[in-house]
Protein backbone atom coordinates (compact mmCIF):
# COMPACT_ATOMS: atom_id res chain seq x y z
CA UNK A 1 0.00 0.00 0.00
CA UNK A 2 3.08 2.29 -0.11
CA UNK A 3 2.13 4.29 -2.65
CA UNK A 4 5.44 6.68 -3.14
CA UNK A 5 5.44 7.06 -7.35
CA UNK A 6 6.44 10.22 -8.87
CA UNK A 7 3.48 12.58 -10.29
CA UNK A 8 3.58 14.56 -13.42
CA UNK A 9 1.25 17.44 -14.60
CA UNK A 10 -1.35 15.93 -17.48
CA UNK A 11 -4.02 18.88 -19.18
CA UNK A 12 -3.44 17.91 -22.35
CA UNK A 13 -6.56 17.92 -25.23
CA UNK A 14 -7.06 15.24 -28.02
CA UNK A 15 -3.92 13.46 -27.10
CA UNK A 16 -3.57 9.66 -28.59
CA UNK A 17 -5.08 10.44 -31.88
CA UNK A 18 -8.73 11.91 -31.06
CA UNK A 19 -10.29 15.01 -31.52
CA UNK A 20 -10.04 15.92 -28.26
CA UNK A 21 -14.10 17.32 -28.55
CA UNK A 22 -16.35 17.38 -25.85
CA UNK A 23 -18.77 14.20 -25.43
CA UNK A 24 -21.96 13.94 -23.89
CA UNK A 25 -22.86 10.75 -21.89
CA UNK A 26 -26.00 9.25 -20.72
CA UNK A 27 -26.53 7.99 -16.67
CA UNK A 28 -30.06 6.84 -15.25
CA UNK A 29 -28.37 7.11 -11.82
CA UNK A 30 -28.84 10.63 -9.73
CA UNK A 31 -26.58 12.93 -8.32
CA UNK A 32 -27.85 13.24 -4.37
CA UNK A 33 -25.22 15.94 -3.84
CA UNK A 34 -21.92 18.07 -5.12
CA UNK A 35 -20.36 17.88 -1.62
CA UNK A 36 -18.23 15.17 -0.72
CA UNK A 37 -19.14 14.86 2.43
CA UNK A 38 -22.35 13.45 1.44
CA UNK A 39 -23.79 11.63 -1.47
CA UNK A 40 -22.42 8.20 -1.00
CA UNK A 41 -23.61 7.05 -3.94
CA UNK A 42 -22.35 6.06 -7.62
CA UNK A 43 -23.76 9.46 -9.20
CA UNK A 44 -22.26 11.49 -7.10
CA UNK A 45 -19.02 9.72 -6.87
CA UNK A 46 -18.98 9.86 -10.28
CA UNK A 47 -18.60 13.30 -10.06
CA UNK A 48 -16.05 13.35 -7.31
CA UNK A 49 -13.64 11.05 -8.86
CA UNK A 50 -13.11 13.80 -11.70
CA UNK A 51 -13.91 17.02 -9.95
CA UNK A 52 -11.65 16.64 -6.77
CA UNK A 53 -8.03 15.17 -5.93
CA UNK A 54 -8.05 12.67 -3.26
CA UNK A 55 -4.03 11.92 -2.16
CA UNK A 56 -3.78 8.70 -3.88
CA UNK A 57 -6.15 7.45 -6.72
CA UNK A 58 -6.62 4.13 -8.29
CA UNK A 59 -5.19 4.07 -11.72
CA UNK A 60 -6.77 2.07 -15.19
CA UNK A 61 -7.41 -1.47 -14.68
CA UNK A 62 -5.76 -1.24 -11.13
CA UNK A 63 -6.34 -1.97 -7.81
CA UNK A 64 -3.57 -0.48 -5.94
CA UNK A 65 -3.83 3.36 -5.09
CA UNK A 66 -1.17 5.49 -7.03
CA UNK A 67 -0.13 8.93 -5.70
CA UNK A 68 -2.62 11.75 -7.58
CA UNK A 69 -2.45 15.01 -5.16
CA UNK A 70 0.29 13.37 -2.86
CA UNK A 71 3.69 12.94 -4.56
CA UNK A 72 4.00 9.90 -1.73
CA UNK A 73 1.82 8.32 0.61
CA UNK A 74 2.74 5.20 3.22
CA UNK A 75 2.44 3.54 6.18
CA UNK A 76 5.81 3.84 8.70
CA UNK A 77 4.97 1.68 10.99
CA UNK A 78 4.05 -2.21 10.97
CA UNK A 79 0.82 -2.07 12.91
CA UNK A 80 -0.87 -0.10 10.07
CA UNK A 81 -1.67 2.86 12.29
CA UNK A 82 0.70 5.42 11.06
CA UNK A 83 -0.29 6.83 7.77
CA UNK A 84 1.88 9.64 6.67
CA UNK A 85 1.79 11.82 3.10
CA UNK A 86 3.49 14.42 0.98
CA UNK A 87 1.56 16.81 -1.29
CA UNK A 88 3.10 17.83 -4.30
CA UNK A 89 4.36 21.61 -4.68
CA UNK A 90 1.94 24.31 -6.30
CA UNK A 91 -1.43 22.22 -6.44
CA UNK A 92 -4.26 24.87 -6.62
CA UNK A 93 -8.02 24.53 -6.93
CA UNK A 94 -9.96 25.77 -9.98
CA UNK A 95 -10.78 29.18 -7.69
CA UNK A 96 -6.82 29.58 -7.66
CA UNK A 97 -6.84 28.88 -4.14
CA UNK A 98 -4.26 27.09 -2.83
CA UNK A 99 -4.44 23.31 -1.98
CA UNK A 100 -2.19 22.78 1.12
CA UNK A 101 -2.11 20.64 4.02
CA UNK A 102 -4.34 22.22 5.77
CA UNK A 103 -7.47 21.58 2.96
CA UNK A 104 -6.85 17.70 3.61
CA UNK A 105 -6.59 18.20 7.17
CA UNK A 106 -9.91 20.28 6.85
CA UNK A 107 -11.41 17.82 4.47
CA UNK A 108 -11.22 14.89 6.35
CA UNK A 109 -12.04 16.38 9.94
CA UNK A 110 -14.93 17.89 8.18
CA UNK A 111 -16.39 14.70 6.79
CA UNK A 112 -16.17 13.02 10.17
CA UNK A 113 -17.83 15.91 11.78
CA UNK A 114 -20.54 16.32 9.82
CA UNK A 115 -21.61 12.88 9.87
CA UNK A 116 -24.50 13.51 7.49
CA UNK A 117 -26.37 10.30 7.64
CA UNK A 118 -26.03 9.47 3.51
CA UNK A 119 -22.34 10.37 3.60
CA UNK A 120 -19.04 8.26 4.10
CA UNK A 121 -17.93 9.58 7.69
CA UNK A 122 -17.79 5.79 9.05
CA UNK A 123 -15.48 5.40 6.39
CA UNK A 124 -12.56 7.40 8.75
CA UNK A 125 -13.51 5.98 12.20
CA UNK A 126 -9.97 4.92 12.23
CA UNK A 127 -8.64 8.73 12.67
CA UNK A 128 -7.58 9.51 15.56
CA UNK A 129 -5.77 12.60 14.87
CA UNK A 130 -4.04 14.49 11.81
CA UNK A 131 -0.64 16.15 12.08
CA UNK A 132 0.15 19.08 9.45
CA UNK A 133 3.73 19.99 10.20
CA UNK A 134 3.99 22.18 6.74
CA UNK A 135 2.27 23.10 4.26
CA UNK A 136 3.12 19.90 2.33
CA UNK A 137 3.40 16.89 4.74
CA UNK A 138 0.53 14.82 6.39
CA UNK A 139 0.31 12.53 9.18
CA UNK A 140 -2.73 10.56 9.73
CA UNK A 141 -2.38 8.43 13.48
CA UNK A 142 -5.11 5.87 13.63
CA UNK A 143 -7.06 4.55 16.55
CA UNK A 144 -6.30 1.12 15.59
CA UNK A 145 -4.83 -0.64 12.38
CA UNK A 146 -6.30 -0.18 9.49
CA UNK A 147 -4.27 -1.59 6.64
CA UNK A 148 -7.53 -0.69 3.89
CA UNK A 149 -6.89 3.17 4.87
CA UNK A 150 -5.11 3.90 1.92
CA UNK A 151 -7.87 2.49 -0.08
CA UNK A 152 -10.43 4.45 1.68
CA UNK A 153 -9.14 7.77 0.85
CA UNK A 154 -8.71 6.81 -2.78
CA UNK A 155 -12.23 6.94 -3.02
CA UNK A 156 -14.31 9.36 -3.52
CA UNK A 157 -14.71 10.10 0.07
CA UNK A 158 -11.34 11.42 0.41
CA UNK A 159 -12.13 14.09 -1.58
CA UNK A 160 -10.26 17.58 -0.81
CA UNK A 161 -12.08 20.43 -0.38
CA UNK A 162 -11.23 24.33 -0.66
CA UNK A 163 -11.26 24.96 2.89
CA UNK A 164 -12.58 28.69 2.44
CA UNK A 165 -15.60 27.15 0.78
CA UNK A 166 -17.12 24.63 2.13
CA UNK A 167 -18.54 25.07 5.91
CA UNK A 168 -17.10 23.13 8.89
CA UNK A 169 -20.04 22.30 10.47
CA UNK A 170 -22.79 21.71 7.99
CA UNK A 171 -23.00 20.79 3.93
CA UNK A 172 -22.43 23.17 1.09
CA UNK A 173 -25.18 24.59 -0.26
CA UNK A 174 -25.61 25.72 -3.94
CA UNK A 175 -25.23 24.13 -7.37
CA UNK A 176 -21.30 24.52 -7.81
CA UNK A 177 -18.51 22.72 -6.79
CA UNK A 178 -14.52 23.81 -6.39
CA UNK A 179 -12.29 20.91 -6.64
CA UNK A 180 -8.65 20.48 -7.81
CA UNK A 181 -9.30 17.16 -10.03
CA UNK A 182 -8.70 17.29 -13.95
CA UNK A 183 -12.15 19.34 -14.49
CA UNK A 184 -14.12 22.07 -13.38
CA UNK A 185 -18.24 21.84 -13.12
CA UNK A 186 -19.30 24.81 -14.52
CA UNK A 187 -23.14 24.06 -15.23
CA UNK A 188 -25.20 21.94 -12.69
CA UNK A 189 -28.86 21.23 -13.47
CA UNK A 190 -30.71 19.08 -10.72
CA UNK A 191 -32.00 15.68 -12.15
CA UNK A 192 -31.06 17.36 -15.82
CA UNK A 193 -27.68 17.54 -16.35
CA UNK A 194 -23.97 18.56 -15.15
CA UNK A 195 -21.34 20.30 -17.71
CA UNK A 196 -17.55 20.21 -16.65
CA UNK A 197 -14.12 21.40 -18.32
CA UNK A 198 -10.82 20.95 -18.14
CA UNK A 199 -9.48 22.48 -15.35
CA UNK A 200 -6.32 23.82 -16.78
CA UNK A 201 -4.53 24.33 -12.79
CA UNK A 202 -4.87 20.75 -12.82
CA UNK A 203 -1.46 18.93 -11.46
CA UNK A 204 -1.85 15.35 -11.83
CA UNK A 205 -1.37 11.81 -13.54
CA UNK A 206 -4.33 12.30 -15.27
CA UNK A 207 -4.04 13.09 -19.72
CA UNK A 208 -7.45 14.79 -20.62
CA UNK A 209 -8.42 13.62 -24.31
CA UNK A 210 -11.73 15.42 -24.55
CA UNK A 211 -12.33 18.97 -23.86
CA UNK A 212 -15.06 18.45 -21.36
CA UNK A 213 -18.09 16.45 -20.31
CA UNK A 214 -22.32 17.32 -20.61
CA UNK A 215 -23.51 14.38 -18.20
CA UNK A 216 -27.29 13.68 -18.98
CA UNK A 217 -29.54 12.74 -16.10
CA UNK A 218 -32.69 10.50 -16.81
CA UNK A 219 -33.63 9.47 -13.16
CA UNK A 220 -33.59 5.86 -13.82
CA UNK A 221 -35.84 5.75 -16.82
CA UNK A 222 -34.08 3.36 -18.79
CA UNK A 223 -36.46 3.96 -21.86
CA UNK A 224 -35.72 7.51 -22.42
CA UNK A 225 -32.20 6.91 -21.75
CA UNK A 226 -31.72 4.41 -24.74
CA UNK A 227 -33.98 6.44 -27.13
CA UNK A 228 -31.48 9.52 -26.61
CA UNK A 229 -28.54 6.90 -27.24
CA UNK A 230 -30.29 5.27 -30.27
CA UNK A 231 -31.10 9.69 -31.53
CA UNK A 232 -27.83 10.69 -31.51
CA UNK A 233 -28.40 12.70 -28.46
CA UNK A 234 -25.80 11.41 -26.24
CA UNK A 235 -22.78 10.02 -27.38
CA UNK A 236 -22.50 6.77 -24.40
CA UNK A 237 -24.63 5.79 -21.87
CA UNK A 238 -23.34 4.50 -18.81
CA UNK A 239 -25.76 2.40 -16.15
CA UNK A 240 -29.55 2.31 -16.75
CA UNK A 241 -29.50 0.45 -19.68
CA UNK A 242 -30.72 -3.54 -18.77
CA UNK A 243 -29.78 -6.79 -19.60
CA UNK A 244 -32.27 -7.08 -22.49
CA UNK A 245 -31.14 -3.54 -23.77
CA UNK A 246 -27.44 -4.96 -23.57
CA UNK A 247 -28.30 -8.07 -25.07
CA UNK A 248 -30.15 -6.70 -27.75
CA UNK A 249 -27.18 -4.50 -28.86
CA UNK A 250 -24.53 -6.83 -28.38
CA UNK A 251 -26.35 -9.32 -31.03
CA UNK A 252 -26.96 -6.09 -33.12
CA UNK A 253 -23.25 -5.28 -33.02
CA UNK A 254 -22.56 -8.60 -34.00
CA UNK A 255 -24.90 -8.54 -37.40
CA UNK A 256 -23.43 -4.88 -38.52
CA UNK A 257 -27.01 -3.57 -37.98
CA UNK A 258 -26.53 -0.42 -36.03
CA UNK A 259 -24.25 2.03 -35.65
CA UNK A 260 -23.31 1.60 -32.08
CA UNK A 261 -20.89 -0.77 -30.26
CA UNK A 262 -21.51 -2.33 -26.36
CA UNK A 263 -18.00 -1.93 -24.35
CA UNK A 264 -17.64 -4.87 -21.62
CA UNK A 265 -15.86 -4.32 -18.86
CA UNK A 266 -15.08 -6.33 -15.01
CA UNK A 267 -16.67 -5.39 -12.23
CA UNK A 268 -16.90 -6.01 -8.80
CA UNK A 269 -21.01 -5.52 -7.71
CA UNK A 270 -22.93 -8.85 -6.24
CA UNK A 271 -26.21 -9.65 -5.25
CA UNK A 272 -26.97 -12.18 -2.57
CA UNK A 273 -30.42 -13.54 -1.20
CA UNK A 274 -29.82 -12.83 2.65
CA UNK A 275 -31.40 -15.30 5.83
CA UNK A 276 -32.42 -14.30 8.61
CA UNK A 277 -31.45 -15.73 11.50
CA UNK A 278 -34.25 -15.14 13.84
CA UNK A 279 -37.19 -15.96 11.52
CA UNK A 280 -39.01 -18.95 12.24
CA UNK A 281 -38.36 -20.63 8.78
CA UNK A 282 -34.91 -19.01 7.19
CA UNK A 283 -33.45 -19.25 11.13
CA UNK A 284 -33.42 -23.30 10.60
CA UNK A 285 -29.45 -24.24 8.41
CA UNK A 286 -31.38 -27.68 7.65
CA UNK A 287 -33.69 -25.02 5.51
CA UNK A 288 -30.78 -22.75 4.18
CA UNK A 289 -28.86 -25.91 3.24
CA UNK A 290 -31.59 -27.07 1.26
CA UNK A 291 -32.09 -23.44 -0.41
CA UNK A 292 -28.53 -23.68 -1.50
CA UNK A 293 -28.97 -27.06 -3.25
CA UNK A 294 -31.96 -26.12 -5.10
CA UNK A 295 -31.33 -22.76 -7.03
CA UNK A 296 -29.80 -22.57 -10.44
CA UNK A 297 -27.52 -19.82 -10.92
CA UNK A 298 -26.46 -20.33 -14.61
CA UNK A 299 -30.27 -20.51 -15.22
CA UNK A 300 -30.81 -17.01 -13.40
CA UNK A 301 -27.74 -15.00 -15.20
CA UNK A 302 -28.65 -16.14 -18.80
CA UNK A 303 -32.89 -16.11 -18.51
CA UNK A 304 -33.11 -13.15 -16.23
CA UNK A 305 -29.75 -11.45 -16.93
CA UNK A 306 -28.91 -12.44 -20.23
CA UNK A 307 -25.13 -13.19 -19.30
CA UNK A 308 -24.32 -9.52 -18.54
CA UNK A 309 -23.68 -11.12 -15.16
CA UNK A 310 -21.48 -14.69 -13.86
CA UNK A 311 -23.11 -16.57 -11.71
CA UNK A 312 -20.62 -15.84 -7.70
CA UNK A 313 -19.92 -18.93 -5.58
CA UNK A 314 -18.42 -16.82 -2.69
CA UNK A 315 -18.97 -13.81 -0.78
CA UNK A 316 -16.14 -12.17 -2.18
CA UNK A 317 -16.14 -11.75 -5.97
CA UNK A 318 -13.31 -12.51 -8.60
CA UNK A 319 -10.74 -10.86 -9.12
CA UNK A 320 -10.61 -9.47 -6.02
CA UNK A 321 -8.02 -10.67 -3.38
CA UNK A 322 -8.79 -14.03 -1.56
CA UNK A 323 -11.70 -15.26 -4.14
CA UNK A 324 -12.33 -18.79 -3.86
CA UNK A 325 -15.44 -20.85 -4.95
CA UNK A 326 -16.77 -21.95 -1.04
CA UNK A 327 -20.37 -22.22 -2.51
CA UNK A 328 -19.60 -23.96 -5.30
CA UNK A 329 -17.96 -26.39 -3.75
CA UNK A 330 -20.06 -27.06 -0.90
CA UNK A 331 -23.33 -27.26 -3.10
CA UNK A 332 -22.42 -27.47 -6.54
CA UNK A 333 -23.77 -25.39 -9.46
CA UNK A 334 -26.42 -27.38 -10.49
CA UNK A 335 -30.09 -28.27 -8.52
CA UNK A 336 -29.46 -31.27 -6.60
CA UNK A 337 -32.79 -32.18 -5.08
CA UNK A 338 -31.98 -35.46 -3.61
CA UNK A 339 -29.33 -33.22 -1.10
CA UNK A 340 -31.77 -30.57 -0.30
CA UNK A 341 -34.39 -32.99 0.71
CA UNK A 342 -32.01 -35.31 2.59
CA UNK A 343 -31.00 -32.10 4.61
CA UNK A 344 -34.82 -31.25 5.16
CA UNK A 345 -35.74 -35.02 6.29
CA UNK A 346 -32.53 -35.09 8.59
CA UNK A 347 -33.90 -31.96 10.26
CA UNK A 348 -37.50 -33.86 10.67
CA UNK A 349 -38.61 -31.43 7.97
CA UNK A 350 -41.19 -33.54 6.02
CA UNK A 351 -43.85 -30.64 4.95
CA UNK A 352 -43.67 -27.82 1.98
CA UNK A 353 -41.25 -24.91 3.23
CA UNK A 354 -43.02 -21.83 2.62
CA UNK A 355 -40.89 -19.07 1.95
CA UNK A 356 -41.53 -15.69 1.14
CA UNK A 357 -38.70 -13.66 -0.94
CA UNK A 358 -38.43 -10.17 -0.32
CA UNK A 359 -37.75 -7.95 -3.40
CA UNK A 360 -37.21 -4.50 -4.13
CA UNK A 361 -36.89 -3.14 -8.28
CA UNK A 362 -35.95 0.19 -7.72
CA UNK A 363 -32.51 -0.03 -5.63
CA UNK A 364 -30.54 -3.36 -6.93
CA UNK A 365 -31.77 -2.67 -10.51
CA UNK A 366 -34.61 -3.60 -12.97
CA UNK A 367 -33.85 -7.47 -13.17
CA UNK A 368 -33.99 -8.12 -9.08
CA UNK A 369 -37.84 -9.23 -9.08
CA UNK A 370 -37.44 -10.86 -12.56
CA UNK A 371 -34.77 -12.81 -10.73
CA UNK A 372 -36.56 -13.67 -7.40
CA UNK A 373 -38.97 -15.13 -9.22
CA UNK A 374 -37.17 -17.38 -10.68
CA UNK A 375 -35.46 -18.71 -8.19
CA UNK A 376 -38.88 -18.97 -6.31
CA UNK A 377 -40.12 -20.91 -9.66
CA UNK A 378 -36.79 -23.26 -9.02
CA UNK A 379 -37.45 -23.77 -5.38
CA UNK A 380 -40.74 -24.64 -5.83
CA UNK A 381 -39.83 -27.26 -8.93
CA UNK A 382 -38.47 -29.37 -6.32
CA UNK A 383 -41.44 -29.97 -4.58
CA UNK A 384 -40.18 -29.10 -1.14
CA UNK A 385 -40.74 -25.89 -1.16
CA UNK A 386 -43.88 -23.05 -1.47
CA UNK A 387 -42.52 -19.81 -2.68
CA UNK A 388 -43.89 -16.86 -3.31
CA UNK A 389 -42.21 -13.44 -4.23
CA UNK A 390 -42.89 -10.22 -2.25
CA UNK A 391 -42.14 -6.84 -4.31
CA UNK A 392 -41.67 -4.09 -2.06
CA UNK A 393 -41.56 -0.94 -4.75
CA UNK A 394 -40.68 1.79 -2.38
CA UNK A 395 -36.75 1.19 -1.50
CA UNK A 396 -37.12 3.24 1.94
CA UNK A 397 -39.69 0.79 2.91
CA UNK A 398 -37.58 -2.10 1.40
CA UNK A 399 -34.53 -0.72 3.97
CA UNK A 400 -37.17 -0.12 6.47
CA UNK A 401 -38.08 -3.68 6.42
CA UNK A 402 -34.54 -5.10 6.92
CA UNK A 403 -33.55 -2.81 9.84
CA UNK A 404 -37.09 -4.27 11.00
CA UNK A 405 -35.99 -7.95 10.22
CA UNK A 406 -39.66 -8.25 8.96
CA UNK A 407 -38.28 -10.26 6.38
CA UNK A 408 -36.82 -14.19 6.41
CA UNK A 409 -35.76 -14.17 3.03
CA UNK A 410 -34.44 -10.61 1.22
CA UNK A 411 -32.24 -9.45 -1.56
CA UNK A 412 -29.25 -7.70 -0.66
CA UNK A 413 -26.98 -5.92 -3.86
CA UNK A 414 -23.59 -4.23 -3.30
CA UNK A 415 -21.54 -1.93 -5.17
CA UNK A 416 -18.11 -1.38 -3.18
CA UNK A 417 -16.35 1.10 -1.98
CA UNK A 418 -13.03 0.07 -2.80
CA UNK A 419 -11.88 -2.81 -4.38
CA UNK A 420 -10.39 -4.98 -1.25
CA UNK A 421 -12.31 -7.96 0.62
CA UNK A 422 -12.34 -6.08 3.54
CA UNK A 423 -15.27 -4.83 1.96
CA UNK A 424 -17.14 -7.71 0.40
CA UNK A 425 -16.84 -9.23 4.83
CA UNK A 426 -16.61 -6.45 7.72
CA UNK A 427 -19.84 -4.26 6.12
CA UNK A 428 -21.64 -7.54 6.10
CA UNK A 429 -20.88 -9.09 9.92
CA UNK A 430 -21.37 -8.00 13.54
CA UNK A 431 -22.24 -4.83 14.89
CA UNK A 432 -24.17 -2.52 12.30
CA UNK A 433 -23.59 -4.78 9.23
CA UNK A 434 -25.81 -3.96 6.67
CA UNK A 435 -27.98 -6.95 5.76
CA UNK A 436 -29.79 -6.70 9.51
CA UNK A 437 -29.74 -10.62 9.12
CA UNK A 438 -28.81 -11.56 13.32
CA UNK A 439 -25.89 -13.29 12.21
CA UNK A 440 -24.15 -14.18 14.87
CA UNK A 441 -20.18 -13.88 13.18
CA UNK A 442 -18.28 -14.59 16.43
CA UNK A 443 -15.21 -15.95 14.71
CA UNK A 444 -15.19 -13.55 11.59
CA UNK A 445 -15.37 -10.28 13.66
CA UNK A 446 -13.84 -11.56 16.64
CA UNK A 447 -10.44 -13.33 14.88
CA UNK A 448 -10.05 -13.55 11.45
CA UNK A 449 -11.08 -9.82 9.94
CA UNK A 450 -9.35 -8.44 12.59
CA UNK A 451 -5.74 -10.70 11.49
CA UNK A 452 -6.47 -8.99 8.68
CA UNK A 453 -6.46 -5.48 9.85
CA UNK A 454 -2.69 -4.59 9.90
CA UNK A 455 -1.55 -6.54 6.81
CA UNK A 456 -0.61 -4.06 4.05
CA UNK A 457 0.36 -6.51 1.67
CA UNK A 458 -3.18 -7.98 0.89
CA UNK A 459 -1.98 -10.74 -0.84
CA UNK A 460 -0.68 -12.05 2.73
CA UNK A 461 -4.30 -11.94 3.57
CA UNK A 462 -5.86 -14.89 1.18
CA UNK A 463 -5.56 -17.02 3.99
CA UNK A 464 -7.79 -15.37 6.59
CA UNK A 465 -10.14 -14.56 3.82
CA UNK A 466 -10.50 -17.90 2.71
CA UNK A 467 -11.71 -19.13 5.90
CA UNK A 468 -14.42 -16.59 6.37
CA UNK A 469 -15.36 -17.57 2.98
CA UNK A 470 -16.06 -21.03 4.09
CA UNK A 471 -17.35 -20.64 6.84
CA UNK A 472 -20.24 -18.30 5.59
CA UNK A 473 -20.71 -21.55 3.09
CA UNK A 474 -21.13 -23.91 5.91
CA UNK A 475 -23.38 -21.50 8.62
CA UNK A 476 -25.50 -19.96 5.42
CA UNK A 477 -26.37 -16.36 6.60
CA UNK A 478 -26.80 -15.23 3.72
CA UNK A 479 -26.38 -16.80 -0.31
CA UNK A 480 -24.31 -15.21 -2.86
CA UNK A 481 -26.04 -14.98 -6.69
CA UNK A 482 -23.94 -13.15 -9.25
CA UNK A 483 -21.44 -11.00 -9.85
CA UNK A 484 -22.06 -8.13 -12.51
CA UNK A 485 -20.27 -7.04 -15.01
CA UNK A 486 -19.88 -3.06 -16.39
CA UNK A 487 -21.51 -1.90 -19.60
CA UNK A 488 -21.31 1.17 -21.76
CA UNK A 489 -22.60 1.97 -24.84
CA UNK A 490 -21.45 4.11 -27.02
CA UNK A 491 -21.29 5.51 -30.93
CA UNK A 492 -19.01 4.10 -32.94
CA UNK A 493 -16.66 6.62 -32.89
CA UNK A 494 -16.29 6.80 -29.32
CA UNK A 495 -12.69 5.53 -27.89
CA UNK A 496 -10.95 4.88 -24.23
CA UNK A 497 -14.27 3.14 -22.72
CA UNK A 498 -11.82 0.16 -21.54
CA UNK A 499 -10.37 2.54 -19.69
CA UNK A 500 -13.24 3.48 -17.53
CA UNK A 501 -14.72 -0.19 -16.62
CA UNK A 502 -13.12 -1.94 -14.19
CA UNK A 503 -12.83 -2.83 -10.66
CA UNK A 504 -12.08 0.16 -9.11
CA UNK A 505 -15.50 1.47 -10.16
CA UNK A 506 -14.12 5.19 -11.00
CA UNK A 507 -15.23 6.28 -13.88
CA UNK A 508 -12.48 8.95 -15.68
CA UNK A 509 -14.21 11.08 -18.10
CA UNK A 510 -10.36 12.21 -18.98
CA UNK A 511 -10.08 8.83 -20.95
CA UNK A 512 -12.73 9.06 -22.91
CA UNK A 513 -12.32 10.81 -26.71
CA UNK A 514 -14.10 10.81 -30.04
CA UNK A 515 -11.99 9.44 -32.64
CA UNK A 516 -11.76 10.56 -36.34
CA UNK A 517 -14.79 9.85 -38.02
CA UNK A 518 -15.15 8.89 -41.98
Amino acid sequence: MAAALLTGCGAGSGEGGGSGDPVVMGMSDNVTSLDPASGYDVGSWLVFNNVFQSLISFPRGGTVPQPEAAKECGFKDEASKLYVCELQDGLKFSNGNKLTSEDVKYSFERTVKINDANGPGFFFDSIDKIETPDDLKITFRLKYSDATFPLKIASGAGSIVDHTEYPADKLRSGDSAVGSGPYKLDKYVKDKEAVFSPNSGYKGPAELKNSGMTLKLFQNDTGKLGEALEDGDIDLAYRGLDAKNIADLEKKQLTGDQALRVVEGTSAEVQHLVFNMNDPVAGKLAVRKAVAYSIDRTALVRDVYRRTAEPLYSIIPSGIVGHNTAFYDTYGDKPDVAKAQEALRAAGITEKVPVKLYATPERYGPGTVPGFELLAKQLNSTGLFDAEVVNVEDADEYQKGMEDGRYGFYVKGWVPDYPDPDNFTLPFFGKGNVVYNNFPAGRITDDLLPQTAAEANRNATVRQFEQVQNLVAEELPMLPLWQGKQYAVAKENMLGLEGVLDASTVFRFWEIEKGATE
